[in-house]
């Protein structure tokens, strides 16, 4: 693959599937030639490889680009024009991947015997007691385990975080770390800018603990794909749902960082005209981070503990059911939360009751707070809940994963609403203030006030939490101009 590609600036992050807006990555970089233009400056294409189950999330092998999206030559024009940041599914492979089927063909005889985590040879005794069990950040209901099914007619229990397809991988055994850097490699010759760890807090694991996040062993993981990549020029971006706390560990080590509270946070503010928990995480939060209202998940809830009160929290849960009461199916529980939602399935826009003015400010306070701003396809174009697809598939997730033919997409940026959000999206883009330092402005409890400077130049937002209605005004040749 030709080695020309962007790197990583300053500019939104557009995050889409392949398949999201036109039928494949082609019809992809049309859609964003012809009108998208200057709202983004990178591109997450989230999983293009071939893959078994959950979208994409089951990569079967990371050196092929899936047919039916297109070919390398394909990333390879996008890597041109947007600096490009790629999954790796750290935790796991496919339960179809080369290395998987070899194990169950050929058991202790498989090179590839040391890659999986045996359930006889992880816990003493063979099996977790219900104590450890109950320890266990689970990701689905019995358990992180599925059995394995060998050529020779036994079966036993093999660690599976996720689905059946997703099969978890030892990444402490050399011969896996060996298999995650030769990945790796491939990955930044074939035009990845970034990459993000997905699931990395899965990784490590250890009888008697919660098998998410530990530490001192995470640390040493993570600096083993950070120091790899450091002579390519690339850098990591571990994808971690958890406490404000973890982010902050992760900035104080150099790390770059989600900012996963962010939504939930916004939507408490402006659906009860309240700054007070705003404007906090915005005084203490990372700068080195990037930014999301919405992704192909769902809206995180566990990220904003102890940054809204509990009583916040189930407040503006209960806000968002009222006013798209199928968002209350939820796509996962964990034994270590305090609510039963993980995260709340539900496009931002349909969470903000399809007002405009509400969804403008969200993005307009999203693109003034510190990072990088990350912009999932169906918020790019104000998309509203598909009930229709989550009745068809049954997948909680995909009420925020609309398909948009070209015609569609066409359609979708005439409309007033979107017009506006990628004349904003252009703006964060192109104003140098955005480069500079952010400071927090006095005002009452209702309002957000928020001014970027860099030496002459300055944008500044007011946005009234109780009206919905935002104000930027920012320099441009010397003069004062006002956002409209």
């Amino acid at each position: 693959m030709e080695k020309a590609k962007k790197k990583v600036t300053n500019q939104i992050m557009l995050i889409t599937y392949a398949d999201s807006m036109g039928k494949n990555l082609k019809e992809l970089e049309e859609v964003l030639d012809k009108s998208i233009g200057k709202a983004i400056g990178g591109l997450h294409i989230l999983p293009f490889f071939p893959s078994s189950a959950d979208r994409g999330f089951a990569p079967i092998t990371y050196k092929k680009v899936d047919p039916a999206f297109g070919d390398w030559s394909d990333i390879e024009r996008l890597a041109s024009k947007y600096y490009l940041m790629y999954d790796y599914m750290i935790n796991h492979v496919s339960a179809h991947s080369p290395e998987y089927l070899d194990y169950l063909e050929k058991k202790d005889a498989s090179p590839y015997r040391d890659f999986f985590i045996r359930f006889k040879e992880f816990w003493e005794g063979g099996e977790p007691t219900a104590e450890q069990l109950e320890k266990i950040y689970k990701r689905k209901d019995g358990g992180p385990s599925v059995d394995a099914r060998f050529a020779d007619g036994t079966t036993e229990k093999i660690w599976s975080t996720f689905s059946s397809e997703q099969i978890d991988i030892d990444c402490e055994k050399p011969a896996v770390k060996e298999f995650i850097q030769d990945n790796l490699r491939f990955l930044t010759e074939h035009g990845a800018a970034l990459i993000r760890l997905d699931a990395f807090g899965y990784a490590t694991k250890r009888p008697d603990t919660s098998c998410f996040f530990l530490e001192p062993q995470v640390w040493e993981l993570l600096d083993e794909q950070r120091d790899f990549l450091k002579p390519y020029g690339i850098d990591v971006l571990p994808e971690i749902h958890e406490t404000y706390f973890t982010q902050l560990k992760l900035d104080a080590r150099g790390y770059a960082t989600y900012d996963f509270a962010l939504p939930l946070l916004v939507l408490q503010a402006l659906h009860f005209g309240d700054a007070i928990y705003l404007k906090n995480w915005l005084k203490i939060c990372p700068k080195n981070q990037f930014t999301t209202l919405d992704t192909h998940d769902g809206i995180g809830v566990m990220d904003t503990y102890h940054l809204l009160p509990d009583e916040e929290i189930r407040r503006t849960l209960e806000k968002i059911y009222s006013i798209c009461p199928v968002s209350r199916g939820i796509s996962t529980k964990s034994s270590h939360t305090y609510f039963d939602a993980y995260q709340v399935n539900c496009s931002y826009y349909s969470a903000l009751g399809e007002d405009d003015e509400a969804y403008l400010s969200a993005r307009a306070i999203q693109f003034f707070t510190p990072g990088i701003p990350m912009v999932y396809y169906m918020g790019m174009l104000a998309g509203i809940n598909d009930e229709e697809l989550l009745r068809e598939s049954g997948e909680g997730r995909d009420i925020n994963r609309r398909y948009y033919t070209l015609e569609q997409v066409g359609e979708e940026v005439k409309r007033p609403v979107v017009a506006k959000l990628l004349r904003m999206m252009e703006l964060r883009n192109t104003h140098p203030a955005f480069n500079g330092e952010m400071h927090l402005l006095d005002s009452d409890p209702y309002t957000l006030a928020v001014r970027w400077e860099n030496g002459d130049e300055w944008a500044e937002l007011h946005t009234d939490l109780k009206s919905k209605v935002s104000q930027i005004t920012y320099t441009e040749d010397g003069n004062e101009k006002e956002f409209c």
